[in-house]
């Protein structure tokens, strides 16, 4: 794997959001519906693919509760496998809720489905009081402090070091602009504008491979490598190579994010991670062998 960039996703990979956007997820549910699915559920999600947007995610995961709610009868490794097998994302989702219950039974699931809502209470368990009332630019309805708030750093100071220093490194993520700075800030990586993409500057979302191509455009790169914790991940990488055939891409998989343990090295074989780490601290020994 001869490569002169690297791109980098930040959740799983540089910070481990177990406890942070993945517990938004489970109690945002909770908070609006009193009750929810089970955080190891999050992943079945992530599995279904085109759920790179938690916001979405838990929209989904509320659709799958008000759904068992009218009759809906599929468990929810089921319920995601459906989901997988309609193209995964939210339209899939809503497409399975509404083949599985009746009409009446989906009107109801419809009105008590509050997307809005949703997204503004994940927002405050996830920023917490002040950087909610500074992000959002609202006032909280809940007074805490924020999830994000308890974000370990994966991504070591020498790792950092050692990536800046021998390669191009860009970033690719699902989050908002504003708190991926603070991620980024929290790791000690510095990427200008020009060379990261979030979920402020493509509307598609991963696995679309606008990001990943323009970033290799930009940084004239030869051969790139994509480093991410989900499927998606490699499937953007993928993607990208099948649009762009002037460049080589190359998917690395770790184990920090969703996926782990041998199903998570099983499930990224299948779907072309061409590597699969512990974690980004073994990056540069990898890049450099």
């Amino acid at each position: 794997m001869q490569v002169d960039t690297v791109v980098l996703d930040v959740d799983g990979v540089l910070v481990d959001v177990s406890d942070s956007y993945r517990r938004a997820i489970v109690d945002a549910v909770e908070h609006v519906y009193g009750e929810t699915i089970d955080r190891a559920d999050v992943q079945a999600f992530k599995d279904a693919e085109g759920f790179n947007n938690d916001w979405e995610l838990t929209y989904a995961a509320a659709l799958f509760v008000l759904a068992k709610r009218e009759g809906l009868e599929l468990g929810l490794e089921e319920f995601t496998g459906e989901v997988r097998e309609h193209g995964g994302g939210l339209d899939a989702a809503e497409l399975v809720v509404g083949s599985e219950i009746g009409a009446a039974a989906l009107d109801a699931v419809h009105d008590a489905w509050d997307t809005d809502r949703l997204r503004d209470v994940f927002q405050q368990l996830y920023l917490g009081s002040e950087r909610y009332r500074e992000l959002e630019d609202g006032e909280p309805d809940m007074d805490h402090e924020g999830y994000i708030e308890n974000e370990p750093v994966i991504a070591t100071p020498a790792t950092v070091a050692a990536l800046t220093e021998r390669w191009n490194v860009g970033i690719v993520t699902g989050r908002p602009a504003a708190e991926a700075d603070i991620a980024l800030d929290r790791v000690g990586l510095d990427v200008p504008d020009e060379h990261r993409f979030t979920m402020d500057d493509w509307e598609a979302g991963k696995p679309d491979p606008h990001a990943l191509v323009t970033l290799a455009e930009r940084f004239d790169s030869d051969s790139l490598v994509f480093v991410g914790d989900t499927i998606d991940d490699v499937q953007t990488a993928r993607n990208a190579a099948a649009e762009d055939t002037s460049r080589e891409y190359h998917a690395v998989g770790v184990l920090s994010g969703g996926l782990s343990g041998v199903a998570g090295k099983e499930t990224f074989v299948a779907y072309g991670a061409e590597a699969i780490l512990d974690d980004v601290t073994l990056l540069p020994d990898l890049l450099e062998t």
